[in-house]
């Protein structure tokens, strides 16, 4: 079997599909499942720990669909090079989408980092004879520490707003394919030699 230049479209297109959906995927996972699974233990140093380990072990994978989506959608915007050109409304969607993604992987890398401060904090409170009280990973408690409870409360939002800038991520690559439609590329096309 020979690839064509449209064979090779196909297959950026479902590097970058399977990428974004493995992020999101992910991260909905592990804000749904890592962070409130630690709630079922009994001490809140290990209600960090295990989130902790669950993300640190899933990072990787995370990072490799950030990377897959981000090559791929680079590949996708030299394909669609001329459509950027020509068709109205597209190059305005790629370039919120190439934003969009840039912020999600900037949101994931802070998540992360708020996660190594919670886990530093907690082990050295742990480390000192604390009781260390958490709801769960990203949860405070009455008696949680201020300084983990504030790392705490950053983690959980740019947790939250990794799969919402993901899935943004995927409605926008969903917008670009539809685009390929031969009405929609007529459409485009006209709107942008038609004047308003």
């Amino acid at each position: 079997m020979q690839l064509t230049a449209t064979d090779n479209h196909a297959v950026a297109q479902a590097v970058h599909d399977v990428g974004s959906a493995l992020w999101f995927g992910g991260t909905v996972m592990g804000v749904a499942g890592v962070n409130k699974s630690g709630s079922d233990l009994q001490q809140g140093i290990d209600r960090i720990r295990v989130a902790e380990s669950a993300w640190n072990r899933f990072s990787p994978v995370q990072w490799l669909g950030i990377g897959a989506t981000m090559l791929a959608g680079l590949r996708l915007t030299q394909v669609g090079g001329r459509r950027i050109a020509l068709q109205k409304g597209f190059g305005t969607v790629g370039a919120l989408k190439a934003g969009i993604t840039v912020a999600g992987a900037v949101a994931t890398a802070y998540a992360a980092y708020c996660g190594n401060r919670i886990g530093q904090l907690a082990e050295a409170a742990h480390q000192r004879g604390d009781h260390l009280e958490v709801h769960d990973a990203t949860v405070p408690a009455a008696g949680t520490p201020a300084e983990i409870a504030t790392w705490q409360r950053r983690q959980r939002l740019a947790q939250f707003a990794v799969p919402a800038l993901a899935g943004a991520n995927i409605v926008c690559g969903s917008y670009l394919v539809q685009s390929y439609r031969m009405g929609a590329t007529g459409k485009g096309v006209l709107r942008r030699l038609l004047p308003d």
